[in-house]
């Protein structure tokens, strides 16, 4: 009887087991799942991944990565997981999908509809990059689709990173890597949630790694994150040692040293950094008489940006050579910021060139080739580094472009050693508005404006206003602010990267303050008044990331109408965070028919970390709830 007993659970749990997995295997589409309205866990939900399996082998020397996807439709608002985009290299990799399907419900038995060839598309990006792009069809609320997707790559050494997580749930997610005896690989993971791992050696001496993760949840936008991507959970593989019969023994990234290294002795990049034959003619009569050392970078700096421009392609290798940069006054990242730090250096300068990973690449965490895509220039100076980047038109001396603010870079000398740079702003950049209105018995309001911005708050604004017709930034200017009209506008300074933008301009608005009965109600800071908390969620899991300190200051003066008096207006008050992350000062008083109002929000580091996510949401809240407060005025 026990016996019994025994054999009939192991037959149950072969069959349980079985059952599972083939839950886990494309074209196994049930009812019971096309029939669930909503996620489990996650009743928002538009749509989840049911499972995603991701395998990784070799053949010869070719690197094979093959991806199978299930995926659940909730809502409208979760088509667009109907489609699915592939970059890969035009030269070396491509890619191909199969067992495409769409999975319906229609009188109660499964539809099934194939892929067909129009919803397969191939679109080039640019000269190295391609995109392989499916549109599943068929797709309507309460959807299955799943598909297969295969990369062959001719890098052996190159491994795409794995991501467990998404913006929608994930109920499984499996990550295979089969490696051959003759490769080592670096493997890290990254996030909050970490996958159970587990290895076996097979019978051709390979080693087969796998990485499991269930029930991950979405990932939640949040304002103010630098790269969401940071903070998903994934696994990442980078090559470090090949030792392969016919093939010479060769070592790849340990440390940041040795990566470094490797970087500085590839001939795409430090053979290119120590050419200047090309530009010593035209250089030399632009430096010629120049006395001190803050002069030549000046010069040199705005002579790169002038010169050469930037044609978008990023990465901290050469790909046409400097020379061929300069005859075509065209070149990517490397091209030109290589071709700067060699000019400097020409000039007498200690430079030399730091490898940045920009924002959108992620945060250059651990020691890896891969880790960067991007280089820009580093002078010396008694202050410190001076930091530059040419491939920008409007950057600075120590105002980078935003995208290059990123945490840490690194710095690399003649001889290849290097060490860590911040790349993070040490100066606070302003906004500084100062309004003088006046309010008229109606309620209508007339004044003028100046704004002054620096620094990264300048950057920002000449990037913006780059291109825009006047009469077009004007009317957007006017709809985003209460419908105001605005009249003699001027700017200065727009070009002059060292001096703040200056913009004036008088204004009148008829609906920017409230009568009833015989008072009136304005807010002092009128449409400059914060009315949102950017901060909603009740946990914060990411570091809360401006990219820049700043000081938001605001100095209004404010004529009441006659026939009126003050009746209340907001109190003073101050309000600072622990650890001098931050202050928010909110300052009134008044004298005969005039109100004095002065408004200070200054975030003194660039980066909050998660854990003072509480007290900045408070402060938020109190800052929002003061701007909020209004001057009530009262007929006499």
């Amino acid at each position: 009887m026990k016996c019994t007993k025994f054999f009939l659970l192991f037959i149950f749990f072969v069959y349980s087991t079985k059952s599972i997995a083939q839950n886990f295997e494309l074209g196994k589409v049930t009812i019971a799942e096309l029939q669930e309205k909503r996620h489990s866990k996650d009743s928002t939900a538009t749509a989840a991944v049911l499972f995603k399996k991701g395998e990784v082998y070799f053949e010869d020397l070719t690197t094979i990565t093959r991806v199978r996807i299930k995926i659940k439709i909730y809502k409208k608002e979760g088509f667009e997981w109907a489609n699915e985009e592939i970059s890969h290299y035009l030269n070396g990799e491509s890619v191909s999908f199969s067992n495409a399907v769409t999975y319906n419900l229609v009188d109660g038995k499964i539809e099934k509809i194939k892929l067909k060839k129009e919803g397969e598309f191939e679109q080039k990006i640019n000269k190295y990059f391609g995109q392989k792009k499916i549109t599943m069809p068929g797709v309507r609320e309460g959807s299955i689709i799943e598909y297969e997707y295969t990369i062959r790559s001719g890098n052996f050494g190159s491994l795409r990173d794995w991501y467990f997580q998404s913006s929608i749930p994930v109920n499984y997610s499996e990550f295979k890597v089969k490696i051959p005896y003759f490769l080592t690989f670096n493997k890290r993971t990254k996030g909050f949630l970490y996958p159970k791992m587990s290895s076996e050696p097979t019978y051709n001496r390979e080693t087969s790694e796998v990485y499991k993760l269930e029930n991950i949840p979405s990932m939640k936008e949040e304002s103010l994150v630098n790269n969401i991507n940071n903070y998903r959970a994934s696994v990442s593989y980078e090559l470090a040692l090949v030792n392969l019969p016919g093939y010479v023994y060769k070592s790849f990234s340990t440390d940041w040293n040795a990566v470094t290294k490797t970087i500085y002795e590839d001939s795409d990049f430090g053979t290119e950094l120590n050419k200047t034959s090309y530009f010593e003619d035209d250089l030399n009569p632009l430096i010629k008489g120049l006395a001190t050392n803050e002069e030549k970078i000046v010069v040199i700096f705005n002579y790169v940006k002038s010169t050469v421009k930037w044609n978008k392609y990023t990465g901290y290798s050469c790909n046409e050579g400097v020379k061929k940069a300069y005859k075509d006054k065209t070149g990517n990242v490397a091209e030109i910021n290589l071709m700067l730090t060699a000019m400097l250096r020409f000039a007498g300068l200690n430079a030399n060139p730091v490898l940045i990973s920009t924002r959108d690449n992620g945060i250059a965490l651990f020691p890896s080739r891969t880790a960067f895509n991007h280089v820009i220039a580093a002078v010396e100076i008694p202050e410190g580094n001076l930091l530059l980047d040419a491939t920008e038109k409007y950057a600075g001396y120590n105002v980078l472009p935003f995208k290059d603010l990123n945490w840490i870079g690194r710095l690399i000398r003649k001889d290849g050693t290097s060490e860590e740079v911040d790349l993070m702003p040490k100066k606070i950049s302003n906004d500084v508005i100062t309004m003088n209105y006046s309010i008229d018995p109606k309620g209508l309001i007339s004044g003028k404006l100046r704004r002054q911005l620096t620094d990264y708050n300048a950057l920002a604004f000449r990037n913006k206003v780059e291109d825009v017709k006047e009469d077009t930034y004007l009317e957007k200017l006017e709809n985003e602010n209460d419908k105001i009209e605005i009249k003699e506008y001027s700017r200065t300074n727009e070009k002059e990267l060292k001096l703040p933008v200056t913009e004036t301009f008088s204004f009148t608005g008829s609906n920017l303050t409230e009568i009833i009965g015989d008072k009136m109600y304005i807010n002092p800071m009128l449409f400059y008044t914060r009315r949102e908390n950017p901060f909603k969620q009740e946990i914060r899991e990411y570091p809360i990331d401006y990219g820049y300190s700043f000081l938001d200051k605001y100095v209004v003066n404010i004529q009441i109408p006659e026939g009126y008096q003050i009746e209340t207006m907001p109190a003073s008050g101050i309000f600072s965070m622990q650890d001098d992350l931050g202050t928010f000062k909110f300052m009134t008083s008044s004298s005969g028919n005039t109100i004095n109002v002065i408004v200070m929000h200054q975030i003194n580091t660039p980066i909050i970390s998660s854990e003072y996510y509480e007290m900045l949401k408070e402060y938020y809240k109190t800052m929002i709830d003061k701007q909020n407060e209004k001057i009530v005025l009262v007929k006499i």
